[in-house]
């Protein structure tokens, strides 16, 4: 099903489903599992994508974010910070119908109140851990990202999802309103009278809008498999797997610290501290041979 170019990258050879180009991935030497009664968190690194880790969604029927979920997300994540040599994780939805559909509602009914809190704040830091790994983290968004779904999107750094997909921050139909950063980072995205409206109303909104406003940065037309972002962002790592892991690291580093010290002279002291952890790198002497010799580099992270 999954086939890999002389270059190591992806490319679909036929139109089987996606669930068996899955199943077909996971069958690969290199796959970890980090839940030991039902997988619900799939860590893999292809060993056809060196640098790429691929972190699946998987706790059927639609992905809903329950306590054991979140407990395997945070050690998929802190697994993923201690690779030093990985320029991108993918996450995604093992189901290309549902990315997340949120909360497990069903969990939820019998979770004492007093309990809520301590919920809600161990899944808004597992929200904020995602947004603080030092690589970039490619979201794959091929079908539905509801409430905590889309929240966990809106915390990683490069979205992409296809033209069926659909998404909305819907708590407030709930009577209650995003705890998983939302309110936050949505304003960040679209911007503040956007962000209103979509967390005000609860509204849907589909690919090509997504696009439109900035929630994700590319839409693609969905293809027969259903992976259409999935392949997509399999396309945009291949272009990291091209990339210094600490030129990567630093380049996030400065972006994200430096919006946030405010004024662009602050982030620029950020940047400047963050070039400075550059220049002592092997790599940087690495890229400039292989500029001399007129040949590829070969990053090793250091």
């Amino acid at each position: 099903v999954v086939s890999t170019q002389s270059t190591g990258h992806y490319y679909i050879t036929n139109n089987l489903r996606y669930t068996m180009f899955m199943r077909r991935l996971l069958l690969q030497p290199s796959r970890r599992f980090l839940s030991s009664s039902n997988n619900e968190i799939l860590l893999t690194y292809p060993e056809a994508n060196p640098g790429i880790a691929l972190l699946g969604l998987n706790r059927p029927p639609v992905n809903a974010m329950s306590l054991s979920l979140g407990a395997r997300f945070r050690e998929a994540i802190a697994e993923i910070k201690a690779h030093k040599s990985l320029q991108g994780v993918i996450l995604y939805s093992t189901n290309p119908k549902v990315f997340c559909a949120g909360a497990d509602l069903k969990e939820r009914l019998f979770i004492k109140e007093e309990d809520v809190p301590g919920m809600v704040k161990t899944f808004r830091w597992m929200i904020q851990d995602i947004s603080e790994l030092p690589m970039p983290i490619i979201c794959a968004i091929d079908g539905v990202a509801m409430g905590g779904g889309l929240e966990i999107a809106l915390g990683t750094d490069i979205r992409v999802c296809s033209t069926t997909a659909r998404m909305a921050l819907t708590e407030t139909k709930l009577a209650i309103i995003p705890g998983g950063g939302g309110t936050q980072r949505l304003p960040r995205v679209v911007g503040v009278p956007k962000a209103k409206e979509l967390i005000f109303t609860g509204r849907d909104v589909y690919g090509e809008e997504a696009e439109k406003i900035g929630l994700v940065n590319v839409c693609v037309d969905q293809n027969n498999e259903g992976n259409a972002a999935f392949v997509k962002s399999m396309e945009i790592a291949s272009l990291l797997q091209e990339r210094g892991p600490v030129a990567l690291r630093m380049a996030k580093k400065a972006i994200m610290e430096g919006f946030e010290a405010g004024p662009v002279r602050a982030g620029l002291d950020v940047e400047h501290d963050c070039y400075m952890g550059v220049i002592p790198t092997t790599d940087r002497i690495e890229a400039l041979m292989a500029f001399r010799e007129k040949r590829k580099p070969n990053f090793k992270g250091e």
